[in-house]
C-alpha cells in the first residue's frame, strides 16, 4: 500500500512563500502520477498542480488558473519526494492541501476521484 505523507504547511503573511512536501514510500506504476489538491473551508477539494505523464518518456506539469505563475510542482525522484513551492501566496489561498497519486494514463488529472492514493493532509493560513 502506497503512503504519502506531506509537511511544509503553516502560517504565513500575504505576499509570503511556504513549501510543501510530500513523502512517498515506494515509487509504483499504480502511483506514478502526483498531483496536489485543496479544501478550503466550506468549498469542495479543489486541483492544484499535476506531474502527469503524458507520453513514454514525457512528464507534464499542468495548474489550476488560480495558482499559475505562483506555485511550482516538481519531484525528486532520488527521494521519492513532491513539492509545491508557494509563492506571492494569497488569503485564498489558505486550506487544507492534499498529496494525491495515481496510476498514469487513468482518469483526468484533475478529478480527485481518479487518485487512488490521498495523504493526511497540511493547513496552509494566509493571513491579511
Amino acid at each position: 500500500q502506497v503512503q504519502l505523507v506531506e509537511s511544509g504547511g503553516g502560517l504565513v503573511q500575504t505576499g509570503g512563500s511556504l513549501r510543501l512536501s510530500c513523502a512517498v514510500s515506494e515509487r509504483t506504476s499504480s502511483s506514478d502520477d502526483m498531483a496536489w489538491f485543496r479544501r478550503a473551508p466550506e468549498k469542495g477539494r479543489e486541483f492544484v498542480a499535476s506531474l502527469t505523464w503524458t507520453g513514454h518518456t514525457t512528464v507534464s506539469a499542468y495548474y489550476a488558473d488560480s495558482v499559475k505563475g505562483r506555485f511550482t510542482i516538481s519531484r525528486d525522484n532520488a527521494q521519492n519526494t513532491v513539492y509545491l513551492q508557494m509563492s506571492s501566496l494569497k488569503p485564498e489561498d489558505t486550506a487544507v492541501y492534499y498529496c494525491a497519486a495515481k496510476a498514469p494514463f487513468i482518469g483526468s488529472y484533475y478529478r480527485s476521484e481518479t487518485y487512488a492514493y490521498w495523504g493526511q493532509g497540511s493547513q496552509v493560513t494566509v493571513s491579511s
